[in-house]
């Protein structure tokens, strides 16, 4: 197989982990502060693609309509996020993971319904503005305009977060929530603000890649299980926590799938790979890439 085509479709699974990245950074940061398994996160990254074609139909014009999309599909997830996080999570929190589970998986239900009536069984797309919508020549071949916004958003995203929780007061706070809550909170800061903006950010960064993956493949109700599990994978193979660990994991998942898809042996299966190499990882690092082991 000539080596541009490798590259390329190299490049195609680098773009695809960087939705993956965004998705599975704000998971990691739920779990990491509030040790919730948030099995609804991936409903939650639905919901905003299938808001976001709504907000792209609505504004007609296709470059308003994507960066509307862009601006306020996220920030609407985000405040659905907040509100569940005040009227549900609160009440698990510190509680056995199996009653996280079922809350959860309820929620995915539930969303999935609301989905299901407020969009029908349709599956949707979200219309790109036209200097997004072509291709450019990399070593005589065709790659997506897209995929360069991708490639870009993904590290400007990660670098974002790190500069967020490592240099501002509100990250410090974060740390801090996550190093001992009592202290904080016997220090006169509210924790149960910080977990909920905690939470709204997971879901912002959740929608934020329903929109981005709007722009570029069909949106549908069986979305949410594959992002979910994916998810799940990056976490673990970079490590809890890890939002570096994540990056990694995420552009490694995004290219063990899109090589898998070129050969014949493994185009059937290449949805698993990503699962044999977690398992590899974790009989070498149990804790992760990047994750460190608990004492």
């Amino acid at each position: 197989m000539p080596p541009e085509t490798l590259l390329i479709q190299a490049l195609v699974g680098v773009s695809s982990g960087m939705i993956l990245f965004i998705v599975a950074s704000g998971l990691s940061l739920i779990f990491g502060v509030l040790r919730v398994i948030n099995f609804a996160h991936g409903s939650l990254y639905m919901l905003g693609a299938f808001i976001a074609t709504s907000i792209g139909a609505w504004l007609a014009s296709q470059s308003v309509g994507f960066f509307g999309a862009l601006l306020i599909a996220p920030l609407v997830v985000a405040l659905i996020g907040a509100l569940l996080e005040m009227g549900l999570f609160r009440r698990v929190y510190q509680r056995e993971h199996l009653l996280q589970l079922l809350l959860t998986y309820g929620l995915t239900l539930i969303i999935a319904d609301v989905v299901r009536m407020g969009w029908g069984g349709e599956i949707l797309r979200l219309t790109l503005p036209e200097f997004l919508s072509g291709t450019v020549k990399i070593l005589d071949r065709r790659f997506a305009v897209y995929n360069l916004l991708l490639l870009a958003i993904g590290p400007a995203i990660a670098i974002g977060l790190g500069g967020l929780l490592r240099y501002t007061r509100w990250g410090r706070l974060i740390r801090a929530a996550v190093d001992n809550a009592e202290v904080l909170g016997a220090l006169g800061i509210d924790t149960r603000r910080v977990y909920t903006a905690v939470f709204a950010l997971g879901c912002w960064l959740a929608g934020l890649g329903g929109v981005l993956i709007a722009g570029r493949a069909s949106v549908s109700l069986q979305m949410d299980a594959e992002i979910i599990v994916q998810c799940f994978a990056v976490v673990v193979i970079g490590g809890l926590g890890s939002f570096t660990g994540a990056l990694i994991a995420s552009v490694l998942i995004g290219v063990v799938v899109s090589l898998g898809t070129l050969f014949p042996a493994t185009a059937g299966f290449a949805q698993a790979l990503p699962f044999a190499v977690m398992a590899l990882i974790l009989v070498v690092r149990p804790w992760g890439l990047l994750g460190k082991p608990e004492k």
